[in-house]
């Protein structure tokens, strides 16, 4: 038999790994995943018994929607790659996914528990929204049903509010840089006045898991957490749960919900107008009373007490006086007639005798 050399049986066995493991889908466990700086992914598959590395190109780690963790089980699609140099084989994975769990889910969860250990949904971090918005903007496509349907609330509820489109791929590859671009615009734009929006309104309709994905990217999450205007996440239905609305400063389960927490209701301030009015005049009506009687013991106090009043009940003592003098006076002059009259008849009475 003749010697071969080391190379040659490397790429023997390469040819035979190639054509026989061309396409291979494995599940397992992993175990020490490294995230390069050249942008590739390294780690290693196992299950009870044995185990193999792998390692995953940038190219397709891109597409990858979430990170593996130490311990998770996968469900790899690729192929075993013979590297001849060093007889060593790997397998090269073309798409990875969670086992029993999808691959968005995963994701989902992962971008979820980060952004909450970094406090993007703290409420000490939410902002209040205006009660009076005077400019809102809405970011969302400028042919979605969703914008027709919050226009249609907002034209019911209140007419004092400006509205400002800023058009937005709200699905598909690029959305998710599209729509942090977008509310980082609103976010900044000033008008004349030297003022800014007083709200920004993020909204899209319902849709799949994979249709509203754009809204669970992180690249959002960080436009409205950086905001300094109020946001309002207002996306999908109210069964949809975004990362977009964790991160915003009030979620609404639809966007037509959002223009509801937006705006004030017309019906409900013209009614509280007319309550306040009831109870201005009802308060008027008893502070006013209060105050006549107050006048009113005022005037019979100064009447009381006034040189005229003082006056008259001087002058009536002096009448009283007056009367009682005239009365003692003429019953003495009366007194003293009747005894000149007796004492003349005594006298008469005497000399006549």
């Amino acid at each position: 038999m003749k010697a071969i050399s080391v190379t040659q049986l490397n790429n023997q066995i390469k040819s035979v790994v190639d054509s026989h493991f061309e396409i291979v889908y494995v599940e397992g466990e992993v175990s020490k995943a490294v995230y390069h700086n050249s942008g590739h992914l390294y780690f290693t598959l196992k299950d009870e018994n044995s185990s193999i590395n792998c390692a995953m190109w940038r190219s397709n780690l891109s597409r990858m929607k979430f990170k593996l963790t130490e311990g998770e089980k996968v469900l790899v699609y690729g192929a075993v790659n013979i590297y001849v140099p060093r007889g060593e084989y790997k397998l090269i994975a073309q798409s990875i996914t969670p086992s029993g769990i999808g691959a968005l889910q995963k994701a989902y969860e992962q971008l979820k528990e980060e952004l909450k250990n970094l406090g993007y949904f703290d409420e000490k971090n939410k902002k209040p929204l205006p009660k009076f918005p005077k400019r809102i903007a809405i970011v969302t496509s400028r042919t979605a049903a969703a914008l027709q349907d919050m226009l249609r609330i907002a034209k019911k509820r209140w007419l004092l509010s400006e509205f400002y489109l800023f058009n937005t791929l709200v699905q598909g590859d690029g959305a998710p840089g599209d729509i942090a671009m977008k509310i980082k615009m609103a976010d900044e734009y000033i008008f004349d006045d030297g003022k800014g929006f007083d709200l920004i309104i993020l909204g899209r309709g319902g849709g799949s898991r994979e249709d509203l994905w754009a809204f669970n990217e992180r690249i959002v999450a960080d436009a409205i957490f950086k905001a300094k205007t109020p946001v309002i996440s207002g996306v999908g239905h109210e069964i949809d749960y975004l990362i977009s609305d964790f991160v915003a400063d009030k979620r609404a389960a639809t966007p037509s919900n959002a223009m509801e927490i937006a705006l004030p209701d017309k019906n409900e301030i013209l009614l509280s107008i007319d309550e306040m009015m009831e109870s201005f005049n009802y308060k008027i009506n008893q502070i006013l009373q209060k105050k006549e009687k107050i006048l009113i013991h005022t005037k019979e106090l100064f009447i009381s007490n006034s040189p005229v009043k003082k006056f008259d009940m001087r002058l009536d003592e002096i009448r009283v006086l007056q009367k009682n003098f005239y009365i003692l006076t003429d019953g003495i002059l009366r007194k003293k007639e009747n005894d000149f009259d007796t004492s003349s008849k005594k006298y008469d009475s005497f000399f006549s005798a």
